[in-house]
């Protein structure tokens, strides 16, 4: 079974987790597509990496989720994680295993790939199934979004799109997230 990122749940409202995410080290890349299409261009390079395409040629384990953001610069508040998600630039990131230290991590061969270490964090979580679309991800970072607000969390970065399962998943079968960072409560 595939190590899923560790989390703790810190209370269940209605339509969401909030959760407590310790830190953690990711392997990304920054790609221009689609929202539908970012995923698969960045897939290649992170595998790559993973197997092995790095300093130690050292393989790691694939993890889930993997993780996608728009890379948009401007500040994040409601209107700003709401832009829209079509054609533009794209960070997609592989959670690297537990066991992954900012201190051990391989240092990719590829330079279009970075490891960066990610701070602890609190962050609000609806999941879903179905299909990878933005139009579907837009709607639920709506409705996330607004239970956010109603449960007087403040957001504090943008929402970022999480999927567990490869690609031949039954849609139906299909664990996604959106993910809203949100200031301790």
């Amino acid at each position: 079974m595939t190590e899923q990122q560790r989390y703790d749940v810190v209370r269940t409202e209605p339509a969401f987790e909030l959760r407590h995410y310790p830190a953690h080290v990711v392997a990304e890349i920054e790609v221009d597509g689609t929202f539908e299409s970012a995923g698969n261009t960045a897939f290649r390079p992170l595998v790559g990496y993973i197997g092995g395409r790095n300093e130690s040629s050292t393989g790691l384990a694939m993890t889930a989720p993997v993780i996608q953001r728009r890379d948009d610069p401007a500040p994040h508040d409601v209107e700003t994680t709401t832009a829209d998600v079509g054609h533009g630039r794209y960070v997609v990131s592989f959670v690297l295993p537990d066991d992954v230290t900012a201190q051990t991590v391989p240092t990719p061969d590829d330079p279009a790939v970075h490891v960066r270490a990610v701070p602890e964090e609190y962050a609000a979580v609806a999941r879903f199934s179905g299909r990878w679309t933005s139009s579907s991800y837009r709607t639920r970072v709506d409705a996330l979004l607004l239970a956010v607000a109603d449960a007087g969390l403040v957001t504090t970065g943008p929402a970022r799109f999480a999927r567990f399962d490869p690609p031949w998943t039954p849609w139906f079968r299909r664990r996604n997230e959106v993910v809203i960072p949100v200031a301790a409560p």
